[in-house]
């Protein structure tokens, strides 16, 4: 049975803090109104609380979250998903300071914590295949990403140079010879549409988030091209060196396992589930498209399952060939020993629930008439119509 307490929409973040990293590498926080710290230990009552690193989380790419909620995978675990501060980095930095339990950075943004000694870990790494992209206006694009020396690439924030460059070295490319613009959120493809720029970072489910606001591009897609990881969650090591902290960590992760498996075998479901939370991103991309965004991340999430040991896995090899770039590229100032900064520890636990139930649920679950209109097969047909050829 689904739950019928609706999750309710967050639309700021609750504890509000200007972040930055200073010159000797150290975190300092100024409290917005106040002028003493608020303590970083979190309390047993407090809820589980996750931080996008967006600025918004009123899009599709959080589903497994929403359904999960939705239809109580959680168990008692309370639970808070904020969207934060629109600067890239403030999801670990967040969670280095003990305002947020998990963040979701990208690797690049991960190493950053990683060069600022913010001993962070990743657990669960929600993309099995590379999320990111590059949006080119139609007939303007580049399959070799070498092509891309000289020219300019729009980023929603700074922070996102350290997405791109580890792309683009891979590529061959000079990233010395690469421009950024920082566009801004969100209009940073807006932009790129208008005229300025020659490319802009996008990702997966954002393709058609875009399309949906009129925004046409062709891209180069990142889970055909790339064998980089993508975006991970990370915990702080002492959270996972504590035992009731590990624990929590693997039941709320087990929550995010089952909203993925829902999400695999129902998109439709899970996209009217994110609707229901979230009405703004139904007005945004409607049920065809909605349906369309859920499926591309889905691809990404899920990658070839025969290949890892269930929903989070970190793929070694990946990531080894990750640090490895970053560190040629003078993006890690130091080596980085893979087994130290990732873990699977909490894969087995995460994915250890009844798979069959969570199927029955999605095959379950009432559609309403717009989408149970929504043609799946026309999606699947038509996924990677705008990339580069």
């Amino acid at each position: 049975m689904k739950n019928t307490n609706q999750p309710k929409q967050n639309h700021g973040i609750s504890r509000r803090h200007l972040l930055e990293v200073t010159t000797k590498g150290t975190i300092a926080v100024s409290v917005l109104g106040a002028n003493s710290f608020i303590s970083s230990e979190a309390k047993a009552a407090d809820p589980f609380v996750w931080i996008s690193p967006r600025g918004t989380v009123e899009v599709l790419d959080d589903y497994p979250y929403w359904v999960a909620k939705y239809m109580g995978y959680f168990g008692n675990v309370e639970t808070k998903l904020e969207p934060g501060p629109s600067d890239g980095t403030a999801t670990v930095k967040f969670v280095a300071l003990g305002q947020a339990d998990m963040g979701y950075p990208s690797p690049g943004v991960f190493s950053f914590a990683i060069d600022n000694d913010m001993d962070l870990v990743s657990v669960f790494n929600m993309g099995a295949l590379d999320v990111f992209d590059f949006a080119f206006r139609p007939g303007e694009g580049f399959k070799d990403l070498k092509e891309m020396e000289g020219k300019t690439v729009l980023l929603g924030s700074a922070a996102w140079q350290a997405i791109a460059d580890p792309i683009f070295a891979a590529a061959g490319a000079d990233i010395k010879k690469i421009k950024y613009l920082e566009a801004g959120w969100p209009q940073w493809g807006t932009i790129l549409a208008s005229g300025e720029g020659d490319a802009a970072l996008a990702w997966e489910g954002l393709r058609a988030d875009w399309e949906g606001k009129g925004l046409k591009f062709e891209y180069w897609i990142g889970a055909d091209k790339s064998n980089f990881p993508a975006n991970s969650f990370v915990v702080k090591r002492k959270d996972i060196e504590n035992a009731e902290r590990n624990k929590l960590i693997g039941e709320y992760l087990r929550g995010w396992a089952m909203g993925l498996e829902f999400g695999y075998h129902n998109p439709r479901a899970t996209t009217e589930i994110v609707f229901k939370a979230m009405p703004i991103v139904k007005n945004n991309l409607g049920p065809a498209l909605g349906t369309e965004s859920q499926m591309q991340l889905a691809n990404i999430f899920r990658g070839d399952m025969d290949k890892r040991q269930g929903w989070g896995y970190h793929d070694w090899a990946s990531w080894k060939s990750y640090f490895k770039t970053i560190r040629s590229i003078g993006q890690l100032k130091k080596d980085v020993d893979v087994n130290k900064v990732v873990t699977n520890q909490f894969i087995a636990r995460a994915n250890d629930f009844d798979h069959a139930k969570v199927k029955a649920d999605s095959d379950a679950y009432k559609l309403s008439a717009d989408m149970a209109a929504v043609d799946i097969d026309a999606i699947k047909k038509n996924f990677f119509a705008n990339a580069v050829r």
